[in-house]
């Protein structure tokens, strides 16, 4: 997946901002962790507000299920 991708789903993973959506955009980090590094993945978070929106700190790895 690119950043880019990743970057338009998480987007939408934020604005509906609900449990299952946590989850969704848990998996997407996870995905982007195995492709592009922890760097990539806290970037998002930064970029997006990820911690606001969800709880999900820079430095937090993220692994699929």
């Amino acid at each position: 997946m690119t950043l880019a991708r990743a970057r338009e789903l998480l987007r939408i993973q934020c604005g509906l901002g609900s449990g299952y959506n946590r989850n969704a955009a848990r998996l997407i980090l996870a995905e982007v962790q195995q492709h592009h590094g922890q760097a990539a993945v806290d970037q998002l978070i930064e970029e997006l507000d990820l911690e606001r929106i969800f709880g999900f700190r820079p430095g937090t790895p993220f692994r699929a299920p």
